[in-house]
């Protein structure tokens, strides 16, 4: 593996190896994390919430906070510890890891979260000046996006020069101009919750902070965040891993401040003029803001932090994906394939799946994101709760995480048939008869029947390794 993709673990001490790095640098690499988790849904999803939730955007904010920022932060501190996420996921199967980690890279990779990135910042920048359905600005604009992600993600190891030093801090200005707006922009008082807000308003922001996928993402974006410290001359593996930690800690606090000002934010646009859910976006939402502020310029203004919280993510994922990519699949039909050449593949694959549109991309995410999340929430907690029973009990991996699988997935199936237009009534009326299933939560069955299958095959295992001895 090349120096670009080169982890914590690689490295050997040595007596030129810091322990830490600067206060100078440790801020530079959590702006760095951040940028990389913060794109268009993250950049969205809270002003449309708070826009609805209007009088309940505190508990609506706290759920989204919880899920968008907590779990993330979560999987970062479960990924570093375990020294990736590989080794994590292996304490179910090694093949198991394997499947998994590949569908969650393609995942945030090219199949959503990087073709997302262009087609999103393109509907805000441009479809406002130029109309809707322009299939050859699309191609001309998600060309030149991909261009230039490829050529800043050919050197991961430094982009703590761009997205740390210049587009992280950028983004965060252009966020607070927004909040300063809304201090002096003339508003009505909060109104009441709509229907979805007016009752368990914390539970509906901690679902809508899944859309974010930065649970997923966090799985390998320490990956590059450990290659950039390795540049600041922290290779020993214990002190880089602590290191990834904590900028995943500064990163999670930038992210629950930038979140409350974007809720504060949904929240006052929403009182100026309301939204419907079903068919306006947090990006409508910023827009009413901005335009009645600034006109026309607002318009413009939301489309530049479009721009550059897309390019943020997009760039991050490209390294991350061609890191992983180099690492596991070194050679093809028996043809030598480097970094380079898996980030030209990426970007390329994103660039082709981007012009099917936003809509058609999110259409068919939702439910793949809906099958693989609840299984990442599961490793994860498992692992934290690692020395005080996981480890007493290491079965309830196995058994947790399969039946939580199981009915994902299908679940997964069922919808995405539904999407290509395949309606499965029988299948589907009995999903949706099932406890939780409305909130998105049923996996919470599985996971609970999975960890006490899982305590009673590990105290049975222990009691036969115990007869043998005595019978020995």
């Amino acid at each position: 593996m090349s120096v670009t993709t080169t982890t914590a673990t690689d490295h050997k001490p040595d007596n030129n190896s810091a322990t830490k790095l600067s206060g100078k640098h440790r801020m530079i690499t959590a702006f760095t994390f951040f940028s990389m988790f913060f794109g268009a849904g993250n950049l969205i999803f809270p002003p449309l919430m708070a826009a609805q939730a209007q009088s309940a955007t505190i508990p609506a904010a706290l759920g989204f906070i919880v899920s968008a920022v907590g779990l993330p932060v979560l999987g970062v501190l479960a990924v570093a510890s375990a020294g990736g996420f590989e080794h994590l996921a292996s304490h179910v199967s090694p093949r198991f890891a394997a499947v998994l980690a590949f569908v969650i890279i393609m995942a945030i990779g090219p199949c959503f979260a990087i073709p997302r990135t262009a087609t999103t910042s393109y509907e805000m920048a441009l479809t406002p000046f130029i109309g809707e359905n322009n299939r050859l600005a699309l191609f001309l604009y998600s060309l030149v996006f991909f261009v230039i992600a490829f050529l800043l993600s050919l050197h991961p190891e430094k982009l703590t020069k761009s997205l740390g030093r210049i587009m992280g801090p950028l983004l965060i200005i252009l966020i607070a101009v927004m909040f300063i707006t809304c201090v002096f922009v003339p508003h009505a008082p909060l109104g009441a919750p709509n229907s979805e807000y007016a009752h368990g308003a914390l539970l509906k922001g901690f679902i809508n902070g899944y859309q974010t996928m930065d649970l997923l993402a966090s799985l390998y974006f320490g990956i590059v965040i450990s290659a950039n410290i390795n540049q600041f001359g922290v290779t020993e593996p214990k002190a880089n891993h602590r290191e990834v930690r904590i900028a995943g800690g500064e990163a999670g606090v930038l992210l629950v401040v930038v979140y409350a000002v974007l809720s504060f934010i949904g929240a006052i646009s929403g009182s100026i003029r309301s939204v419907n859910g079903a068919q306006d976006t947090g990006a409508t939402v910023l827009t009413n803001l901005t335009t009645s502020a600034f006109g026309t310029a607002g318009t413009t203004f939301v489309g530049l932090v479009f721009i550059v919280a897309c390019f943020n993510v997009c760039t991050g994922v490209l390294s991350t994906c061609a890191s992983y990519f180099e690492e596991h699949f070194p050679t093809v039909a028996g043809h030598a394939v480097g970094y380079k050449q898996w980030s030209a593949i990426v970007a390329i694959f994103s660039f082709i799946v981007s012009n099917a549109g936003l809509s058609a991309i999110i259409t068919v995410s939702l439910p793949v994101l809906g099958a693989l999340y609840p299984i990442a929430i599961v490793l994860v907690l498992l692992y934290m709760a690692e020395r005080p029973f996981s480890s007493k009990f290491p079965r309830v991996y196995l058994w947790s995480v399969v039946l939580v699988a199981v009915f994902t997935v299908f679940d997964c199936l069922v919808r995405l048939l539904a999407v290509f237009g395949i309606e499965l009534t029988t299948v589907s009326n009995f999903l949706a008869s099932l406890p939780l299933y409305s909130e998105q939560l049923t996996w919470l069955i599985p996971a609970a029947a999975g960890i006490a299958i899982g305590i009673v095959d590990g105290i049975l295992r222990r009691g036969r390794k115990t007869d043998a001895g005595r019978d020995q």
